[in-house]
């Protein structure tokens, strides 16, 4: 493509070059080696500034000035002014491509809640929160999608993360469905859905991405950091994504220890036991909710306090512990009583709940 030479000036011009700058120097190009009153007659710049934009343009290394009669310019090796365009284009059609990224996805540092435009940006950021997890995953995906998650779901898991694994295939087709050894290396505990279902992963209570499934008709995807909006997306997991689907895995025994990351799973079946006289010790890592501090705690559950129906205790549906739940340990110092998820009036947050013996 030729390019004129009004182009070429303006080009140069938004290369860094003054206007003067960019028309000596093409002035130059053309000449070849000619006296400064020449270059200052072929192009338009005055002679009262020709010394000093020459001297400019020598100072870059577009150009170097000798003495032969009289002053004279010519046009420096090429190599060099070329490498400085090209990494100036380099440069500018990486600015253009993170512009781009930035419009398509906002970081999630910046807002609680972005909306993404590619289910692609919702994938990235599902695999980036599962590897920073530390206590509890849950994810609802398809099987190509779980291919893509499978390795960071395995480390997951071998960091003592509980993984808990909604899978849905096509038109209830479970031979599409991960065999139990692979199950057994990526999740805690596995079910099947046999519906079609939005991409869905909640780490550690906090963060969620979120996209609808494939036959939706727009493509778009939610981002959350964020404990309040995540809460939300944690109920609607458990009561559309869990609890209403058999288990087609799991690596959860009946006898202690048995580990639990949410108070209400505890409660449910711990509170028969209670009821009928048992014994139950456990073991409670949390945060305190008067600033947050770590604490763990050992003891005998004493009581179990649910505010709802009440007949909720009676009932294996979690959505029946929707209300307050609190477990009452009683330890050396005395009862502590213990929260889940966003505790404020209970004395400790449980993030780990472990019953370590029934007697």
């Amino acid at each position: 493509m030729i390019v004129d030479r009004a182009e070429l000036t303006e080009t140069l011009e938004e290369a860094g070059l003054s206007p003067y700058q960019a028309d000596a120097y093409i002035t130059v190009l053309e000449l070849g080696s000619a006296p400064v009153t020449r270059i200052a007659d072929a192009s338009g710049v005055p002679d009262a500034r020709i010394y000093d934009v020459l001297r400019d343009l020598e100072s870059v290394g577009y150009i170097e000035t000798y003495e032969r009669e009289s002053l004279y310019a010519q046009a420096n090796d090429l190599n060099a002014i070329i490498e400085d365009l090209n990494s100036r284009a380099s440069r500018l059609a990486a600015a253009t491509e993170e512009i781009e990224r930035r419009w398509n996805e906002p970081s999630v540092e910046q807002s609680t809640v972005s909306i993404v435009t590619r289910f692609e940006t919702v994938i990235r950021n599902a695999d980036e929160f599962i590897r920073e997890a530390g206590s509890q995953v849950n994810v609802s995906v398809a099987v190509d999608d779980f291919e893509r998650l499978r390795p960071t779901l395995r480390d997951a898991t071998k960091r003592g993360v509980r993984v808990n694994l909604s899978i849905h295939t096509p038109e209830s087709n479970e031979t599409a469905l991960p065999d139990q050894e692979t199950l057994s290396d990526v999740c805690s505990e596995a079910r099947h859905r046999r519906l079609p279902s939005p991409f869905t992963v909640i780490v550690d209570r906090t963060k969620t991405c979120f996209a609808p499934h494939a036959g939706s008709t727009n493509e778009y995807g939610i981002l959350v950091d964020d404990r309040t909006h995540t809460y939300v997306f944690h109920w609607y997991f458990l009561t559309t994504q869990w609890d209403t689907w058999d288990p087609i895995f799991s690596s959860i025994g009946d006898e202690p220890p048995i580990e639990y990351a949410d108070i209400r799973y505890c409660v449910r079946d711990v509170a028969p036991l209670i009821r009928d006289g048992a014994t139950v010790g456990v073991r409670i890592e949390g945060a305190e909710t008067e600033g947050g501090a770590e604490r763990t705690v050992r003891g005998e559950l004493s009581e179990i306090l649910v505010t709802g129906p009440e007949d909720a205790a009676d009932t294996d549906a979690i959505a029946s512990y929707g209300g307050q739940v609190t477990l009452v340990v009683e330890t050396d110092d005395g009862p502590v009583e213990v929260g889940g998820w966003g505790a404020m009036v209970e004395d400790i947050e449980a993030h780990r709940i472990t019953v370590v013996s029934v007697a």
